[in-house]
């Protein structure tokens, strides 16, 4: 594809057909001219509420992830606090609350390491943003209804680990984890972070 067309849609939609919707998505089918000029269809996952994870990290450099059962794909899952937050709503506003209620800590800095990911760019038009967070203070986690949650602390070193081993394999925890060295190293990172990210990443022994 030449430069200059790089923003120009070659897909023509000729209809959209709202087939189900509930209050976190909506699925359209459209009937489309494909980029080659045929006609054609497309099936489209449109979500309601835009995506945050945060990894938390205390000043030893550990953090804390969440177990939970996933429905769709019928398996255990360990994943950063991460959840949905409304349209209109601010981002870090909604990752915030999502931390307190899932894990119950409360940070007093934030700040996004990743600010939009596209998580499945061929079938839905989700995107998300994710945090790290420090200055954590502990309290009572209040997961919603939906939620039958575990909680384990451990260093980032071992959270890092069970993403390269396959442990991990929610796509926003592997993101923001797999961020952190990074993170680390980069000039303007906040120099408690970057203590505590350096006591959590460094190997052992």
């Amino acid at each position: 594809m030449r430069d200059h067309d790089r923003d120009s849609n070659p897909w023509h939609t000729r209809t959209r057909t709202r087939v189900y919707e509930n209050p976190w998505i909506r699925v359209e089918h459209h009937d489309v001219l494909k980029p080659n000029g045929d006609p054609g269809i497309y099936g489209l996952v449109h979500y309601r509420n835009h995506a945050v994870g945060v990894v938390p990290v205390d000043p030893d450099g550990f953090t804390w992830l969440v177990g939970q059962y996933r429905y769709p794909l019928e398996r255990y899952s360990w994943e950063i606090p991460e959840g949905g937050v409304p349209a209109g709503e601010d981002p870090a506003v909604g990752a915030m609350r999502e931390l307190k209620e899932e894990t119950g800590l409360s940070a007093g800095r934030m700040m996004p390491i990743i600010n939009r990911v596209a998580l499945s760019n061929s079938v839905s038009d989700e995107q998300g943003t994710l945090y790290v967070a420090w200055d954590l203070t502990e309290g009572e986690a209040a997961p919603d209804d939906t939620e039958e949650l575990c909680l384990c602390r451990l260093p980032l070193r071992d959270a890092l680990s069970m993403v390269l081993s396959g442990a991990i394999t929610d796509s926003l925890s592997m993101l923001a984890l797999l961020r952190l060295p990074l993170l680390r190293d980069a000039a303007d990172t906040p120099a408690d972070l970057r203590a505590a990210l350096t006591r959590g990443l460094e190997p052992t022994g």
